[in-house]
């Protein structure tokens, strides 16, 4: 007999001692959520495939105070999973019309996740693309699909058909630039094109791999199909 394939999802894997990614949603078109693990609060950035071992993960790490959409590809069941849990959704003001049965709470252009997070605007991508920026692990960036793996594992803005704004999202990128520094961040953990990292659980050595793009030379790509 042939054998059957295992087609259980697979369990949420360790990117830092209190980060986690899930597998990839299908909900999401392959994006990849994390879940931060806090003493305050836990912090479920973008939506996670919504099935019994999520739910059951979730569980075991405490729950999940907050949901941080990073762009409207990643809502998925971000609806269900506020009803379910009783989290907070964080949205950029400019998508949360997306989440009509949902109670988002809606921000500009930065909002504070306690602490030790902050959610910032990067336009471009789509109208609120935002990132999510960790100050624990020498600094994480969680870029959404605003910043992506590029085939050699770089982190990239990849301009596509259905790119909301070119210019705009290469600005986002000089923000970033701009607002860190080798110290303050170290990792980029993207939401999409994980399979080009190879094995590794993050993009090291982030802010030298960022401040290398030539963005003139970015502003000039064509999109991708």
């Amino acid at each position: 007999m042939p054998s059957q394939r295992n087609t259980a999802p697979k369990k949420p894997r360790a990117v830092l001692d209190n980060v986690f990614a899930f597998s990839p949603n299908r909900d999401t078109l392959g994006a990849t959520a994390y879940l931060i693990v806090e003493k305050v609060v836990n912090i479920l950035i973008d939506s996670p495939p919504w099935n019994d071992r999520t739910q059951a993960f979730l569980q075991e790490q405490g729950g999940v105070g907050c949901l941080f959409i990073t762009h409207r590809g990643s809502i998925g069941k971000a609806a269900q999973i506020q009803a379910e849990t009783g989290c907070e959704i964080l949205i950029q003001e400019q998508e949360a019309y997306l989440l009509p049965e949902a109670k988002p709470t809606v921000f500009e252009s930065e909002i504070a996740l306690g602490d030790s997070a902050k959610g910032i605007w990067t336009p471009g991508h789509s109208p609120g693309s935002s990132c999510l920026y960790y100050s624990g692990g020498g600094g994480v960036l969680f870029s959404g699909r605003h910043l992506l793996p590029n085939r050699q594992g770089l982190p990239v803005p990849l301009r596509t058909v259905k790119t909301f704004h070119w210019p705009r999202q290469i600005r986002s990128v000089q923000t970033l630039l701009d607002r860190f520094t080798p110290e303050t961040l170290s990792s980029i953990c993207p939401g999409a094109n994980t399979g080009f990292l190879r094995g590794q659980t993050a993009i090291a050595d982030a802010y030298s791999k960022l401040w290398a793009l030539d963005l003139d030379e970015c502003l000039q790509a064509q999109p991708l199909l």
